[in-house]
């Protein structure tokens, strides 16, 4: 092993391919997602909603951003070579990218309420651990991931309130 970290980096092209990967990688997982909620929008304005609901148009604007940083985090990870805690890091990353494409159908497909609401808990605690890992290889990649946990915080909050609301629809 190297004393200095950087000669254990890939080259710049390979950097960039990485990054290109985990893009990818991300918005895969999202056009999953979007696959499933092309009647997202009139399913969800039908439901009964708490006031503080955001609108329907709101969500493809803020997931968009999410996947930017959730696949720069990933590839910042990544980058920093082979390593047990990398390695760690970016299965448990993919492990949160499966949960994170499942809920929609879950929610939006199935109408499975309950089911949805247990499974986007299981995301959040997914993307914590992932975050901790993160933090052991590069800091910075664990807090591009805040605003997804705090985004999927609110979507738990809300998946909550829609399942108490819309018990005939989402039960």
């Amino acid at each position: 092993m190297s004393l200095n970290p950087s000669l254990n980096r890939p080259s710049v092209s390979k950097q960039a391919l990485g990054l290109a990967g985990w893009l990818l990688t991300t918005f895969v997982t999202g056009g999953i997602g979007a696959i499933a909620s092309v009647r997202a929008a009139s399913f969800y304005g039908q439901l009964s909603q708490p006031v503080w609901a955001p609108p329907a148009w709101l969500f493809g604007p803020v997931w968009s951003v999410l996947y930017v940083l959730m696949g720069i985090a990933a590839w910042l990870v990544w980058r920093e070579g082979v390593s047990r805690n990398a390695s760690t890091a970016l299965k448990l990353f993919v492990a949160q990218l499966l949960a994170n494409a499942l809920w929609t159908w879950l929610f939006f497909v199935w109408h499975l309420g309950l089911v949805a609401l247990a499974e986007i808990v299981v995301l959040w605690l997914l993307i914590a651990a992932t975050m901790a890992s993160f933090w052991r290889v590069r800091r910075v990649a664990a807090l591009l991931l805040a605003p997804y946990l705090a985004w999927v915080s609110l979507a738990t909050a809300l998946t909550f309130s829609l399942l108490e609301l819309n018990p005939a629809v989402l039960g």
